[in-house]
């Protein structure tokens, strides 16, 4: 990671620092195959939002991260909603960011069955939707897009995280890292990535005389 000119670097106490622990997590595995958890969501789904409130006459701008899955470990399920390895902010509820910007939150909640299967099951990520009601705009800074969260011990993988526009009933999808302008009305829907599962599932034995 020691980057050398032109070599593009952001998001080092972020994105950077996840995969960092991602790929030393999973070189330790083997020596300390009792000790490690399979990978967690891997990112902190950065967003941020900047425009001007016609109705308030100022300029707005709002960064935040979002909380996913933690991965699943030989000790149990990994937990849900959550920041892992690096963090250090709070949840912004949703009566505050509704009274200072001109945002409205329609969704937010856990991403059902996000999280890898396995012995201990990964853990969900979350889905937060926020509609616009200014144009203004969005800076997304996301990682596990393109590849999902590893499972170990025979664990399944968590489910990729997805970053998406809603306008009316068109979806359209957005890469990991983007800045772009979004309309008023339109909706931001992001996907947070579930953790990894850890450990193969076994399925029990049918007793004698026990129904199918």
């Amino acid at each position: 990671v020691n980057a050398e000119f032109p070599a593009a670097v952001a998001g080092g106490n972020v994105e950077t620092s996840q995969r960092i622990v991602d790929v030393l997590l999973r070189a330790l595995a083997p020596a300390a195959p009792d000790r490690i958890p399979a990978a967690s969501q891997g990112s902190m789904n950065n967003l941020a939002i900047g425009g001007f409130d016609r109705r308030r006459r100022r300029a707005f701008a709002y960064y935040e991260t979002l909380a996913g899955g933690a991965g699943g470990g030989p000790h149990g399920a990994g937990a849900s909603g959550i920041h892992t390895h690096m963090t250090n902010t709070l949840n912004t509820p949703i009566e505050a960011l509704e009274a200072y910007y001109p945002f409205l939150v329609t969704a937010y909640g856990l991403r059902p069955r996000s999280g890898g299967r396995g012995r201990g099951p990964g853990g969900d990520g979350v889905v937060r939707e926020i509609r616009l009601l200014e144009a203004a705009d969005v800076t997304l800074l996301t990682e596990r897009r393109r590849f999902a969260p590893w499972g170990l011990a025979g664990g399944g993988a968590g489910r990729k995280g997805r970053n998406l526009v809603l306008r009316g009933r068109r979806r359209r999808a957005l890469p990991g890292k983007i800045n772009c302008r979004v309309e008023a009305g339109d909706t931001i829907r992001i996907e947070t990535p579930g953790g990894g599962g850890f450990g193969g599932t076994r399925r029990r034995k049918k007793r004698r005389g026990e129904p199918a």
